[in-house]
């Protein structure tokens, strides 16, 4: 069943995404709320975004150099301050070895509670939509190095033994435009955040007063779902066995 939730204090939370943009498009209120929280954020971009632009001066060098300012200001006003940009060609992802032992380097270095990403199951979102080759690859790739190779200290020992990087145990997992919702995050409080993070990728955007008006109707369409006025809506995965224990028993308790 579908819960309206409010996020909580807690540890740290990794996005990971494939494009800079992605995390504020997708995930902005709810990483906005995170900060608020007083949760360190992490963001993590497995594309270099050399291939985004159907500007014809403009070439893949001085691209990925722009799409990165522009990345650390839409955080920054979100309230994230800590950035990865691994160099893996736009439009071109694949969820491969490589990438999975880079994304859990940085697990391992970071150490978050949560993790939020894409839903790789996607192929096609609504009737309007096929979602991006790159979104899917990503969101496979975060989910093979949180479970079960940033757990497990002999998957890539090299981390370990060379780099001293300490196995991982990832909490609970965000997956954002997900296949079937069970879970909406009220972002009411943090939607102009959103909004204004996201028009700080002047590079992607070509109608500002449009850009803000279609994450204005995503967001109401998705907290018409669970009753709020704005929602971002994601499938939560508890990966935590005492986590579940509690709220199995807080439930048999509130039964009773």
């Amino acid at each position: 069943m579908a819960v309206a939730a409010n996020v909580t204090p807690g540890g740290p939370v990794m996005a990971i995404f494939a494009h800079p943009d992605d995390a504020e498009f997708v995930v902005g209120g709810t990483l906005a709320h995170w900060a608020d929280a007083g949760r360190r954020l992490i963001c993590v971009f497995c594309t270099n975004g050399s291939k985004g632009t159907q500007d014809p001066t403009l070439g893949s060098e001085r691209l990925v150099k722009l799409r990165q300012e522009e990345q650390r200001a839409a955080g920054s006003t979100l309230g994230c301050h800590d950035f990865v940009f691994l160099p893996y060609e736009d439009a071109m992802l694949e969820p491969t070895i490589a990438l999975r032992r880079d994304l859990v380097r940085e697990i391992r270095r970071y150490r978050p509670q949560t993790v939020v990403c894409f839903d790789p199951r996607v192929y096609v979102l609504d009737d309007t939509y096929l979602q991006h080759p790159d979104h899917r690859a990503s969101g496979e790739a975060a989910l093979a190095a949180v479970y079960p190779a940033a757990r497990d200290r002999l998957t890539f020992p090299e981390l370990l033994f060379e780099e001293g990087l300490e196995p991982h145990n990832v909490e609970e997992v965000y997956l954002a435009l997900p296949v079937q919702a069970n879970l909406y995050v009220d972002i009411g409080a943090t939607l102009d955040r959103k909004i204004e993070a996201m028009l700080q990728h002047r590079s992607q955007i070509v109608d500002p007063a449009r850009t803000a008006s279609l994450l204005r109707e995503f967001a109401e369409r998705a907290g018409a779902a669970a009753n709020l006025r704005s929602a971002e809506a994601f499938h939560y995965v508890n990966l935590d066995p005492e986590a579940r224990l509690r709220q199995t028993q807080s439930a048999s308790t509130q039964k009773g």
